[in-house]
């Protein structure tokens, strides 16, 4: 009878040390699960998070970019002397401009064009949004300057006109403008001087050809 007895208290031990065994398992199972869940859960928030100020940083940025466009508006116009050409030009509300049309220096119009304050024009390291020039001299010998720094490899040579010039025909100039300064740059002829219209880099390429090339004009 005790033997009974033993065989019996020896099974329920047995069985009570079995479901406390898979007790643990649950309870280790669904720890995991529930850890699992929450760091899905946490990471599918993060990246949430992060697309959301992405987007906000984007618009933001789209904004910027936007105003700033706006603030260019309305577009201010240099017009230069007569017995120069009569040289006129529109360029951004944001930009400044120091022009000396005198006749008095090394060009006939040597115009210097930044958006806030002008850098200094005697220091070779500054840049410029845009400059414009009336050479005292001739197309051809300016052209052939061109020409052999293209020769060179260092820029790329194409025939232009200006679309309110279409009659006129110069070359646009891409890379290599002078003074180890890249850029875009437009040469024309204007009677026995030539014209020259350059933007610097390529932060002001976008304002070069769709502002200040569209409304540039004078007389041949």
């Amino acid at each position: 009878m005790k033997l009974k007895n033993d065989q019996r208290g020896n099974s329920s031990a047995l069985v009570i040390i079995g479901l406390s065994i898979t007790l643990l398992i649950f309870v280790a199972f669904s720890f995991w699960a529930f850890s699992g869940r929450q760091k899905y859960k946490n990471n599918v928030q993060a990246i949430s998070d992060q697309a959301v100020q992405q987007a906000v940083q984007t618009t933001q940025q789209q904004d910027a970019v936007k105003y700033n466009e706006q603030l260019k508006n309305p577009f201010r116009t240099y017009s230069g002397p007569s017995q120069y050409g009569g040289l006129s030009l529109k360029y951004p509300n944001t930009w400044n401009a120091y022009v000396d049309d005198t006749g008095s220096g090394q060009s006939s119009i040597d115009g210097y064009f930044s958006p806030g304050h002008i850098p200094s024009i005697s220091a070779q390291s500054s840049v410029f949004a845009l400059r414009v020039q009336v050479l005292n001299q001739s197309y051809s010998d300016v052209l052939g300057g061109i020409t052999s720094s293209s020769q060179q490899n260092q820029a790329k040579i194409s025939p232009y006109s200006l679309p309110l010039l279409p009659s006129v025909v110069g070359v646009k100039v891409t890379g290599q403008i002078g003074n180890n300064q890249t850029g875009e740059m437009v040469v024309l002829p204007l009677r026995g001087n030539t014209i020259e219209v350059f933007t610097m880099g390529t932060d002001y390429q976008s304002d070069f050809e769709n502002i200040i090339l569209p409304n540039l004009t004078f007389s041949p």
